[in-house]
This record gives structure tokens, sequence and C-alpha cells, in this order.
């Protein structure tokens, strides 16, 4: 059956046919697309046309010039009487030919000097040395993933002037340093001068510690516009959000990261509340310390804030909560030391302390943040840049948040092609199970729109590769156990957000695990992803070849066994390099596969240590009432498996356990565009109401957690979240000054309708707030002006 996530959300990290590639190759992936690529294709060729002509015009008894010479020599030849010469493919006339062609061969003006894109090392002149010229710009212009070996000599190579500009801009990015300003401005000045080209994707010439390429420095990718997209609307229009908002404690102030925030900054100004907030931010620092450190950190909290003569002595937490917590760590001082203290305290803040916040500023600007949360999302919210993969119902390309910056991965839908194929309800399922789980270990959904013409889900962007591509095309297959214990608990996690959530994955494999930037994984494609009733069980042949349990191969009824099953199978393949039940490329049937796993027992060579035999063996028990994992404590019982004993989860669960393998930032791990298939046209499908009713279930917007956490994340709540001084509220917090009405457009005031073009007793939409992107027609305004003036007598 398809898989139609296959591709999704792996941004940058889709499986690549060949080695990691540097800057140039990467820019050049990103360039071949459209026009582009065909006015690339045609400068080379008008290149190297000439260089012929400069070796057939080169006397045969002098020494052999390099190309570049050669080059120069063809193209500085005075003209002939009455012979005008035509300008070339950069539209330069061939008096200023050599000279700027001199000109080209040098590096910008600037502070620094970026270092050219090559494959040699550098010379002093600027470019580097390496292939000769048409080798290294074919190479550039497609994008292949691994630099051209071309024989005989290194010979120097130019790029044209606006793509060298951003191969050097890029290079200069990935590399971690700062580009100079000339620097910038020429490659601004070259995408200015040739219209076609096509923007180098920010993800790809950018470091987790450096803002993206085009974000023009400060705005850190955001566009000119972020503060006026971002603009908060005036209090008194947040009323209606106001109404339909949950008030609940738990989601308000701990689930929701601005709200949480912002809860926080609301005790700040209290005294006594700020006193709870020390002692959270203390057990919480308490839970993710080294074990040798712990003892002492528990007793320094005990004297600061459950002491009754301490100044942060909370009386909140009783006597008897204070005595265990001695006693327990006098005998050992464990994580959840203040675990039963915490439930008091939230408590104490839910009742009085959040009743005050609902009534204060911070809580209506909580409320703004929450407007803008709900604005309507259309692809005029993002850039989008280059094709990085498809899946089953569409392509996946990445793209960029225009206020924040921030990169996603793109997957489209093709509305006709589900329809087709009669996909809308594992669409939907898919959309919705995304939006569920909040997991650092889990890809997650940010946004879901619709276009004309398809459905989008705009998902983790993922630059690092797959597991399938780092097992088996980085060196000898397989992993060193560091690096298969580190992968495996962060597997181990994501798997219990999802059954935390009563979702069951069914399709663990390589190809499916992504890392980010850093090192870290993500589960991807849950396209096959189902929620299970509690307390039940369900039953389906769904799955991966060699990675399916056996109780799905016999269409058993089964609940979360089957993922515990498929990480057996990936710790397996990730030590061994192959996978337990197939060896690598080996051609065998289906069947076959499917009798292995129900009969035969997997073999163990020396690269497993005792403890990783002994959990997988665990793992890929035939049986699920003897599995791993399968028992009442679920994931903890694997947790515990002293295959896991150098793992601190609350560490790793906060993202503080560092990778022991980082990704290059300067290599790509996906395909080249054109090695991408393309989808063929959809015909005899029709679109009707039933479908647009279906499509408003699933364009929802943004969705709640991930949005907020772009916010913080992009420091875009660090820039907008200001008071006004000395504590007081901002003009767009003050209800006593009112926001004058938007002026109406000229189109508007034209097109006025007069009274008696609205018919008595109509219904009336319901006025649209100036901030958002909808605009309310004239005519509509018109009527509801009218609607609420009083009636003649």
């Amino acid at each position: 059956m398809p898989e139609p996530g296959a591709a999704a959300s792996r941004g940058l990290g889709s499986a690549s046919p060949g080695r990691a590639a540097l800057a140039g190759h990467q820019l050049g992936a990103a360039l071949m697309s459209g026009p582009c690529r065909d006015d690339f294709t045609r400068q080379v060729s008008a290149r190297e046309e000439r260089l012929q002509r400069g070796r057939a015009a080169a006397p045969s008894s002098s020494p052999s010039p390099s190309g570049t010479e050669r080059d120069l020599a063809g193209r500085s030849q005075a003209p002939r009487a009455g012979e005008r010469r035509k300008p070339d493919v950069y539209g330069r006339e061939p008096a200023r030919d050599a000279a700027l062609f001199r000109e080209e061969a040098c590096t910008p003006p600037g502070p620094a000097r970026p270092t050219e894109v090559g494959t040699g090392p550098q010379t002093g002149q600027g470019p580097g040395t390496g292939p000769g010229f048409s080798a290294a710009v074919r190479a550039l212009s497609l994008g292949s993933g691994c630099p051209p070996r071309v024989p005989g000599g290194a010979q120097r190579f130019v790029f044209p002037r606006e793509f060298r500009f951003c191969a050097a801009f890029a290079k200069c990015e990935s590399n971690g340093a700062s580009c100079p300003p000339s620097l910038q401005g020429a490659a601004a000045a070259g995408r200015r001068e040739d219209p076609k080209m096509v923007p180098v994707p920010p993800s790809i010439t950018s470091s987790p510690s450096h803002p993206p390429a085009g974000g023009g420095g400060k705005r850190k990718g955001r566009s000119k516009k972020w503060r006026e997209i971002l603009r908060f609307p005036h209090i008194s229009q947040c009323n209606e959000l106001r109404r339909g908002l949950e008030l609940d404690y738990g989601s308000l102030c701990e689930k929701q990261p601005i709200g949480r925030l912002l809860f926080r900054q609301f005790c700040e100004t209290r005294p006594e509340l700020l006193r709870c907030i020390r002692f959270l931010d203390a057990a919480a620092d308490y839970e993710l310390a080294p074990d040798e450190k712990r003892k002492e950190m528990g007793e320094e909290i005990i004297r600061r804030f459950l002491h009754q003569e301490s100044p942060d002595y909370l009386p909140e937490i009783s006597q008897a909560h204070v005595s265990r917590c001695l006693e327990e760590l006098q005998k050992s001082p464990c994580k959840e030391l203040f675990s039963s203290c915490l439930h008091p305290l939230h408590q104490y803040l839910s009742r009085a302390p959040f009743a005050d916040y609902l009534d204060s500023m911070y809580f209506d600007r909580f409320l703004q943040w929450k407007y803008l949360e709900r604005q309507s999302v259309t692809k005029d919210t993002f850039r989008q840049y280059r094709i990085l993969g498809k899946g089953g119902f569409g392509e996946v390309c990445a793209c960029q948040v225009r206020a924040t910056g921030k990169m996603y991965a793109c997957k489209k839908l093709e509305k006709k092609r589900i329809k087709k194929r009669k996909g809308e309800a594992m669409a939907l399922n898919e959309k919705q199970i995304l939006e569920k789980v909040n997991s650092r270990f889990v890809v997650s959904l940010a946004y879901a729109y619709e276009t004309k013409d398809a459905l989008c889900l705009v998902l983790t962007i993922m630059n690092g590769g797959d597991l399938k591509f780092h097992i088996y095309n980085m060196g000898n297959p397989g992993f060193e156990d560091e690096r298969v214990v580190f992968y495996a608990a962060e597997i181990c996690c994501g798997l219990q957000h999802l059954h935390q959530e009563g979702i069951v994955y069914r399709d663990l494999k390589p190809e499916n695990i992504l890392l980010d930037d850093d090192g870290h994984i993500r589960i991807s494609d849950l396209g096959l992803a189902i929620k299970i009733p509690e307390g039940e069980t369900i039953r389906g042949r769904v799955g991966t070849v060699g990675y399916m349990a056996p109780e799905v191969i016999n269409n058993e009824r089964y609940a979360f066994s089957p993922d515990w099953w498929g990480l057996g199978c990936l710790v397996y393949e990730m030590i061994a390099g192959q996978s337990p039940f197939r060896a690598r490329k080996e051609r065998v049937k289906r069947e076959e596969v499917e009798k292995r796993v129900q009969e035969e027992q997997e073999h163990y060579s020396d690269k497993f240590s005792e403890d990783a035999r002994a959990i997988c063996m665990l793992l890929l028990a035939k049986d699920p009432q003897q599995r791993l994992g399968c028992g009442a404590d679920g994931a903890a019982e694997v947790k515990r498996h002293p295959f896991f004993r150098t793992i601190n989860f609350k560490r790793l669960e906060a993202g503080i356990t560092k990778p022991s393998f980082v990704p290059d930032p300067r290599a790509v791990y996906c395909k080249d565009v054109l090695d991408i298939e393309q989808f063929s046209t959809v015909k005899g499908v029709n679109l009707d109401q039933a479908d647009n009713d279906f499509y408003a279930k699933f364009a929802t917007g943004s969705v709640s957690i991930p949005w907020q956490n772009e916010m913080v994340e992009t420091e875009c709540f660090k820039d907008l979240n200001v008071f006004g001084p000395n504590g007081t509220r901002s003009p767009d917090l003050d209800w006593r000054q009112l926001p004058e009405p938007p002026k109406r457009s000229l189109l508007q005031r034209l097109f006025r309708r007069h009274p008696a073009d609205c018919p008595i007793g109509a219904p009336v939409p319901s006025p649209q707030p100036a901030a958002t992107n909808s605009h309310l027609p004239a005519a509509a305004a018109a009527c509801q002006a009218r609607s609420t003036a009083p009636a003649p007598s």
C-alpha cells in the first residue's frame, strides 16, 4: 500500500544517494529549478564555446595556457574593422570584457574575504584551485551529491558574478562566519540584476548559531514587515476571544509556552508568588541534576524553602510533605524527591493567584497573542523554497515563515489525488494525530492550510538525514554502542509520548527516524498511526515488510506491542548494519520474510554487547505477552533495562544531553531536484461541496503550542512583549484609549451603498477586527451600520 508520508517533514533529511556536498553544490541544488536552470545552462554552454574558440586560436608552438587565460585571450581580441561584436550572455560590452572577467577572479571588496567554492587547496588570489571550470559549474548547476572528479591537472575556475556571490555567501554562512556587508550587498545586487535567480533556502546556508542568509542580519530571516504582521490588536478587540476561551489553569499557565511565561511575569510582581516560582524552578533543576550533585541540591532546597525560619519559606507545603522529603533524601536522593510538593503548590496557584492573573494586564497580553495565533494562514504566510522529496499525495518542499524566519517542511497533499485514491480519512487522521502530539521526539505540526489545488501540512524540518542513510552510507554499516544507546533512548521517549495519547505508531524503521541540526532524532511519517480507544485493541496488517511484528502479520488483535517490536528491529539494525530478518540488498519475497519473522531466531554477531543482545532478545520476543514494554509499566519498563544505564532520561527529555554525533552543517542530506520524480496530472476528478466541507475540517490554521514555541524560539516574543513604563499598561492594553476606526479605502468610499440598497431585516455578518487579514466588504459594513441604527417611528 502507498505510504503517504514517506517523505513528509524530512526537510533536508531525505535519503541522499551520495556523500554530503559542499556549500557550492548545495547552492546548485537550490538554483536548479525552472527558468533559472535554462538560463544557467545557456550561460555555461556559451562559456564553453568561447573556451573552444580560445583553444583553436592559440598557437600550437606556445605553451598551453590555462582555461581562464585561453578564455581571456579569445574574448579580449580587438574586433576587425567594421565589425560590431555583440554583448556576451551577461550583457557586458566587449571592450570591458577582459577587465570585468579579471574583476570576477578577485574577491569582493570588504573587511573579510570569503572562501571561494572549490575542492582543491586555496590560493592567495581568491578562487580555489580544483576541477576545471566546465566540470565545476556543471556540478554546481546540478547540485550533485559529491564533488566532481576531473582527470588531469588542476585548473582555475571562476563562477559568473551573481552565482559566485551567492555561493560565497552560502559558504561563509555555513562555515559559521559573519559575512561582510559588502558581500551581502553584492549578493543582493546579483539577485536584483537577474530576476530569474532562485533564492537560496536559508536552511541550506545557516547554522544553529547564525541566522539564515536571507534574513538581512538583525531581522534573522524575518520579513521587513514582520512587526506589521504581528501587530497586537487593541485589547477591546479580544472580548469575543475572552468569552470563548476555556479558563483552565493547567492549560493556560502550564501547557501553553506563552501563557506560562506571562503567568511567571505576573507572579514576579508579588513576593509571595515569586517564592513559589523560585521553588518550582529549583525543583526542576534538581530533577535535571547529575546523580552526584543531587543530594547536595536537595538539602539546599529544603533549607531554603521548607524550613520555617527561612525568608523564602512556603507555608503552602505541609509539614507531612517536608518530613517525607527529608526521609527520602537520607535514604537515596531519587529524581522525584519533590514531586509530592508540587501538587499542593499548583493547587494554591490555581485558586486566588490565578483569579488575580485573569484580571491583570498580563492575561490581556496573552489574549492578544492568542488573537495573532488564530489569524488565517495562507500560502502568503510562507516563503517557498526547493522541493525536498515526495510523499504519497504530493511534494514536500522547504518553506519559511515570513513573520518569524523559522524554517519548516511543507507537505502538500493534492486535492484531486486524495479524492481519486479515496485518501480523505487517512489524510485527516494523520493531521489530527500530528496536531495532538507535542513531543521533542516526534515531528510536530505547526500549520495546516489549503490552497486552490492542495492541502498543506507545515511540519518540523529535519536537516540531518534519516537513520537509514547514516547506517549504510557513512563508513562501515552500523553505529558504535554509545550512539545506538542514545538514539534508542530518544526513540523510546517518542514512543512513550505517543502511547500516552493512546496512539500506536506501527511503522518504526530507519527511514522514518530523522536527525536535526544538533543530532537529536524525531519520529516522522505518522500516516499509519492510529488512536486506540482506552482499554481496547485493534487489528490491521499494516507496516513495512521486515519490521512488522508477528501479531500484525497474523492479523491478530494488538495494542502497543508492534512499536516495541519495531524498536527491537531498529536497535538490531543500528548495531549489526542489517535488519534482523533480511540481509542488506537481499532479494527475497515478502512471504519468505514474514515466515522468518514468525519462525526463525535472529542471529547475534560479535558486535553485540551483553546488554544489547539482552534487550534485542526481549524486544524481539515472538509472543507479545513476553515482550519488553508490553506490561503494565509500558515504556518505563524499557527505560529500566541495563542497556540504558548511562542515560538520564530527565535530562534527555529536557534536551540537555548532548548527542555523540552532530551532522555536518555544510552537508546536504537530500536528493537533487532533478532526481525527484514528478507527479503526473490527475484527470477526470471534479471537486464538489462535500470536498469543500472536508477541506474546512483540515485547514485549521496554526497549532497552538508549536506556534507559541516558534514565537519564543525566534525571539519575537521577547521583542514584542513590551509593557508601559514602571509596569503600566501600554496603549494597546489600555481600555480607556479605544482605537480609532479603520480608515476606509478609496474603493469603499466610492462604492458605498445607500440605505435603500440594504434590505431591512437581512442577516448581517459580525464585524471583523481591524488587525485581521480579511477585509469586510463595503456593502456589508454599510448594511451593518444601518441595521444597528434606530428605526424611524
